[in-house]
């Protein structure tokens, strides 16, 4: 059995924090343009943080669907784990660590999120299947919800109605809302992606909603799109619309200068869903994104939202 070591090192001279910093600002711009773009919109300090934040997440994502998630064991999530407890003390392993290091001292949070999501990709390396959307929900709370929850720290909560300091406890910190926005999205993610899923025998939507709709795992291996398949399709879509609505609701708690960043992702996010309706539910040979010139078209809408919502 592998013995991991009590206190991990740095294996080389790390990168400074601006350079760490640079470092993830280029992976999310590259990886993530929706999100990327959303982060834009957010105070400078703010938007480091979620670079930050959003690397670590993508790492942690790669390390079981990444080009070496073969090699990936058990053990090898235990070591990241151990290095995740490494920078929570400060001391950063890798040159992206540098970054988030730098964000923990500037918005102070919790382990538990990010130890969270290392529990859902150990639900990645044992199992291709859902049962029940229960089961689902638990996956998508630790791989997105907890994206919530860190963001959430970054961009804070407004006190200013709160005139006295005996009242604080009337502050809402809208925890439920920032996990339904994660799950919102990682739903969103599992009907774009149902394609490139099955081509790796993985399947999200839950067995038990094919069964309602009397469309079968081999039906879904031969791309089959028919009245059943779109049924079941705007079942999962209106599913994870009301996952949006829910979220709606935390934004008003938010920092002012978080609120139109947050309802910018929401809108650009729940767009594919309608970019997936447009196509037909045809998930299979269609990847369904939205346009750069629509995308620019929510942002006002957004910033209206923020202001009056």
């Amino acid at each position: 059995m592998l013995q991991l070591p009590k206190k991990l090192k740095p294996k080389h001279p790390l990168a400074s924090v601006e350079e760490s910093y640079e470092y993830c600002r280029q992976v999310t711009a590259k990886y993530s343009k929706t999100f990327y773009l959303g982060t834009l919109l957010m105070p400078k300090p703010k938007r480091k943080a979620i670079w930050a934040i959003y690397v670590w997440c993508r790492r942690t994502d790669e390390l079981v669907d990444g080009p070496q998630a073969k090699f990936t064991t058990p053990e090898t999530l235990d070591l990241w784990e151990t290095q995740l407890e490494s920078v929570f003390d400060g001391q950063p392993i890798d040159d992206p660590d540098v970054a988030l290091v730098d964000t923990l001292a500037r918005f102070p949070m919790d382990i538990q999120p990010f130890r969270d999501m290392i529990a859902g990709q150990r639900m990645d390396l044992y199992r291709n299947r859902y049962d029940t959307f229960e089961e689902l929900d638990l996956y998508c709370y630790r791989v997105a919800g907890t994206v919530g929850l860190m963001s959430s720290s970054v961009l804070g909560v407004d006190d200013r109605n709160v005139s006295v300091p005996w009242n604080r406890q009337s502050i809402i910190v809208p925890e439920e809302e920032a996990i339904a926005l994660g799950i919102a999205n990682q739903l969103t993610n599992i009907l774009r992606d149902v394609g490139e899923d099955i081509g790796r025998d993985r399947i999200y939507l839950p067995l038990e909603d094919l069964a309602m709709f009397d469309y079968t795992e081999e039906d879904l291996f031969n791309k089959v799109i028919d009245d059943r398949w779109r049924g079941l399709m705007k079942f999962e879509i209106q599913r994870a619309r009301k996952y949006y609505v829910d979220a709606e609701r935390g934004i008003r708690a938010l920092n002012p200068d978080g609120r139109w960043p947050v309802w910018s992702a929401l809108m650009l996010y729940q767009g594919i869903l309608d970019v997936i309706e447009k196509n037909n539910y045809d998930v299979f040979n269609r990847r369904a994104f939205v346009p750069t010139a629509n995308k620019m078209l929510y942002l006002p809408v957004a910033w209206l939202r923020a202001q009056a919502l």
